[in-house]
């Protein structure tokens, strides 16, 4: 039996630093014996399928082996396909209501994170920018996008996630991976 994940790599391909072309990405996957891989953009996103059942270690795997492919550590997440289908549920904003680009998930690996980390932000002082936490994620409703977010800046400030690794998604991207995992494990079942 297996399970169809997606993995998240945090800042390759941005302003030409830490480049990962997707083909070798695909390959790594594949070497490192998962099936059914597939890529989303050039921003690190895939989908594959694996017999192991921990994410940690599928993570840790990755982030290995593309160090040792191409010289440079690369933080990477590892969530299954009904965790990304249970943050697309769980929304607290109106999410059909809104443009992709509006919407972000901000992703969590390592500790728990909690309403305490963020207790220094004055929400209101970002209005209409808001955020709420989920599920080791944050969802961040930014109307004039994440490039000039002031309050993605507040919240990506030094020290406040310190210990906690994190990558961000815009909402269309969740989207595509739900559907992609969703893909691959209905192919699987078939």
């Amino acid at each position: 039996m297996t399970t169809t994940y997606a993995a998240l790599l945090r800042g390759i391909n941005v302003g030409g630093k830490k480049k990962v072309p997707m083909a070798e990405l695909r390959n790594i996957l594949e070497e490192l014996g998962h099936g059914q891989v597939r890529t989303y953009l050039n921003s690190g996103n895939a989908v594959f399928t694996s017999a192991s059942r921990d994410p940690d270690a599928l993570a840790a795997e990755l982030a290995a082996a593309i160090e040792e492919r191409f010289g440079f550590e690369v933080a990477c997440m590892v969530r299954t396909g009904p965790y990304l289908r249970s943050v697309l549920d769980a929304c607290p904003f109106p999410a059909e209501e809104l443009a992709g680009k509006q919407l972000h998930a901000t992703f969590f690996a390592g500790p728990p994170v909690t309403a305490e980390r963020f207790a220094s932000i004055d929400a209101s002082a970002y209005l209409p920018e808001e955020f709420r936490l989920g599920d080791q994620v944050l969802y961040l409703y930014a109307p004039d996008g994440l490039g000039t977010s002031q309050l993605a800046a507040a919240l990506s400030r030094p020290g406040l996630l310190k210990g906690v690794d994190e990558t961000s998604r815009n909402w269309n991207t969740v989207k595509a991976l739900v559907e992609m995992t969703r893909a691959a494990g209905d192919a699987q079942a078939g």
